[in-house]
């Protein structure tokens, strides 16, 4: 059987996650920031990335790397989702690194665990294992081609870019490239379209095994943008009890009615099966089970309408003030319905999901 229950040095990684968000980055300067036009904390990123060694942490030892696994990285990622935190774990040092390193491109991946550079996979943000990827053709090493929608395309120093006949590796500043921001609905997580015009590329693997990390990339994003979600989930269930417990009407607590408390315990419910299949996907990819294409859409079909369920009822329990800017949990439906396209829609992972337990469909 395989155990899903958090270990001892998961509980501590968490601890250590949490507290850091706690003093650098509380949700409530995560909403002051979004105002200042930053949209990423690079002192938050740095101190995660290099001091914490967070960015390397699922990196082999051989390459500078913790040794660990996206297991570990998925309690990270649950953190991260709870303080909706503006730093590009997800997109760096989860799926830029294991397409890396499914491809055996030690130089890019020692720099990533070291905290020296960000990459990003210049695919889509919607695109998903499997999708079909925009056309960048590659001719003599030159890429020419555009990406739309390219989650933290701006925070980028490497760009990952599928292209012509194998997988190249652009220096995100070289002469060429072109990333222009569009506007997003997740402000903590932007998006960016990405031009290619005759930028220089090293290739870094050819057309079948990058094909092949390309889809290892895709599936981890995916496994563990389950453990985002669930981390978003917590913060909205606690918050609202904490909420609820503290509002008055009527002269008594507004919690003790028995409408919130039937929406509540729906909530724990959804949260608890949420946890699950979150840990389940987690424990897949970092030990490659075959299971994990049905973990992966089991996952994203189950968490991603959980999360924005969960995120709806928390700005509906707050009343009021749940609605209005000043309140961070229009953050947190921002993030859960940015995540909810991310790596495939849950109606795209159910239909994946109906052929991989053969239903029929």
């Amino acid at each position: 059987m395989t155990d899903l229950l958090y270990s001892d040095v998961e509980n501590d990684l968490r601890a250590s996650v949490r507290d850091l968000l706690a003093q650098r980055s509380p949700v409530r300067r995560v909403l002051a920031q979004l105002e200042s036009g930053e949209p990423y904390d690079q002192g938050l990123w740095h101190t995660l990335a290099s001091e914490m060694g967070m960015a390397g942490m699922a990196v082999p030892e051989r390459f500078g790397g913790g040794g660990a696994s996206l297991r570990e990285a998925a309690v990270v990622m649950e953190e991260l989702g709870r303080g909706v935190a503006p730093v590009p774990f997800l997109s760096s040092a989860v799926v830029a690194t294991t397409t890396l390193l499914a491809c055996a491109a030690a130089d890019p991946v020692t720099k990533l665990a070291a905290g020296e550079s960000v990459a990003v996979l210049s695919v889509p943000f919607a695109a998903g294992p499997g999708s079909a990827l925009p056309s960048v053709s590659a001719v003599d090493g030159r890429l020419t081609g555009t990406v739309t929608g390219v989650a933290d395309g701006l925070a980028a120093t490497l760009l990952v870019v599928p292209a012509g006949d194998g997988l190249y590796l652009v220096d995100a500043t070289a002469e060429g490239v072109m990333r222009t921001p569009v506007v997003s609905l997740d402000l903590t997580r932007p998006l960016a379209d990405i031009r290619f015009d005759g930028a220089a590329g090293e290739r870094a693997a050819d057309g079948a095994t990058g094909a092949a990390a390309v889809s290892a990339g895709l599936t981890a994003g995916a496994a563990l943008l389950a453990s985002e979600q669930l981390g978003l989930s917590e913060w909205c269930l606690d918050t609202t009890v904490e909420y609820v417990k503290a509002r008055h009407q009527f002269a008594r607590p507004i919690g003790s009615f028995q409408a919130l408390k039937h929406r509540m315990a729906d909530m724990w419910v959804d949260l608890t099966q949420a946890r699950a299949v979150a840990r389940y996907a987690a424990v897949c990819v970092a030990e490659g089970d075959a299971d994990l294409p049905v973990a992966t859409s089991l996952a994203q079909a189950f968490c991603s309408p959980v999360a924005v369920k969960m995120a709806e009822e928390c700005v509906q329990l707050h009343g009021g003030i749940g609605f209005t800017w000043e309140h961070p949990a229009h953050l947190f439906l921002k993030r859960a319905k940015a995540d909810s396209i991310a790596f495939g829609t849950a109606d795209r992972h159910r239909h994946a999901l109906a052929s991989l337990v053969d239903l029929g469909l």
